[in-house]
């Protein structure tokens, strides 16, 4: 069957890391992606943390597949002129430059809407527009503190911590594709594009609403049941660092199973279920827990909790991590294993449903990079490898009219 986004073209105008997997994830659904880079240079990511000398590094390659290449010069009449010639016929375009260099460019939201009124114009900012911080550039581990999720991540006796997993990049992206696949479905409705602006802060913030619902809780009773600080501990006025605490109202934590003393990730996660506290003294081999009015309810344990993790742990001692979780899960016990890279880039369960992909690229050779996370009974999006610099600028110049003679002179005057 046909793609989904089949026929919608976009100009890709991103670099780094949240517009590009934006941009990518709308590409593995079938979108037309022609990614616009500088000359001789192409998006910075190219030449960041290479693992093979002259070679597009992995950050480039795993955020930019399913895509082609222009070099286009836009400081430059001509380059601008091509620019412009795109945006006419294109659906949507996106951007994540720095806070105003769209608009020194010469195209502000105005400017490319009166190109295409039919066009989707997709924006990332480190802030939204009217924020006090809005001028400031943005990378990752800022928009982490700035959304909330630094504040909240590690121990209370530690600083604030930022989370392994890209919160402010790719989930900014991922945001950003939900509003431009809205304003796609509402342009059927209207005829009319229009402005999609995500900013980091902004998505970043909404991962951790559980942690603003914290807030107003502490707000209003002056302490967190569910945190490790209950009920020994003091609370200030802001939600604490609650170290590996569930947060969701189920007492959870990392547990050392056998091996922990060489192996950083010998652990598991596990999770004491209010409806499932009988079934888990049954699995724990501590039966009469079930029933013992310290043990019985989730107020009562919470005093103790960690003498209960404790306890857990001398059970989990002769088990690695992998047996410990097939017999709890047997117990419906909410676990996991914690996994290592390394163990994910070889997980077979993960390649056979395509989250992790081999791709083939034609100087790299064989990468291993992730598919999509989202799954569709009617067609599996093909991963494919990302386009070297400029590979598809002659493809797209004579399309769009040049001649052989034209894109040999622009080439020469450095404007593709």
């Amino acid at each position: 069957m046909a793609l989904p986004l089949e026929g919608i073209k976009i100009i890709d105008f991103t670099g780094v890391q949240a517009g590009p997997a934006c941009t990518q994830l709308l590409a593995w659904f079938g979108a037309d992606v022609l990614k616009v880079e500088r000359p001789g240079v192409g998006d910075v990511t190219r030449s960041q943390l290479r693992d093979v000398p002259d070679l597009d590094a992995l950050y480039f390659t795993m955020l930019n597949s399913n895509k082609k290449s222009l070099t286009l010069n836009t400081k430059t009449p001509e380059g601008k002129a091509i620019l412009e010639q795109l945006i006419r016929e294109a659906d949507v375009l996106v951007e994540n430059f720095a806070p105003g260099a769209m608009d020194r460019m010469g195209f502000t939201w105005e400017r490319i809407h009166e190109l295409n009124p039919r066009i989707i114009f997709g924006s990332i900012k480190g802030f939204s527009e009217g924020s006090p911080y809005a001028d400031l550039k943005v990378y990752e581990n800022v928009a982490q503190c700035a959304g909330g999720a630094a504040s909240t991540t590690g121990f209370w006796d530690g600083p604030p911590t930022i989370s392994g997993a890209a919160l402010g990049d790719s989930n900014t992206g991922m945001h950003l594709a939900i509003g431009i696949l809205a304003a796609l479905f509402g342009r059927e409705k209207s005829g009319k594009g229009q402005k999609v602006s995500v900013s980091m802060q902004d998505a970043v913030l909404n991962l951790c609403r559980v942690k603003l619902r914290d807030q107003e809780r502490l707000d209003h009773v002056g302490y967190l049941e569910e945190y490790p600080q209950y009920p020994n501990g003091k609370f200030g006025d802001a939600v604490p660092r609650g170290g590996n605490a569930g947060g969701g109202g189920q007492p959870g934590w990392v547990l050392k199973c056998k091996g922990w003393e060489t192996d950083p990730n010998a652990y598991i996660y596990f999770t004491i279920q209010e409806q499932n506290w009988a079934r888990t003294c049954e699995a724990i081999g501590k039966p009469q827990w079930a029933n013992d009015p310290a043990y019985m309810t989730a107020r009562a344990r919470q005093p103790h909790i960690f003498d209960i993790f404790n306890e857990i742990e001398q059970w989990l001692a002769d088990k690695d991590k992998h047996q410990a979780v097939e017999i709890l899960r047997k117990f419906g016990v909410p676990c996991a294993p914690v996994l290592s890279m390394k163990e994910i880039a070889n997980d077979p369960a993960l390649r056979a449903s395509g989250t992790i992909v081999e791709v083939q690229e034609e100087k790299r050779g064989p990468f291993l990079t992730v598919g999509s996370p989202i799954k569709f009974s009617d067609f599996k999006p093909n991963i494919t490898g990302a386009p070297l610099l400029g590979e598809h600028t002659d493809e797209v110049l004579t399309r769009l009219g040049y001649s052989a003679e034209q894109i040999a002179r622009m080439r020469r005057d450095q404007i593709v």
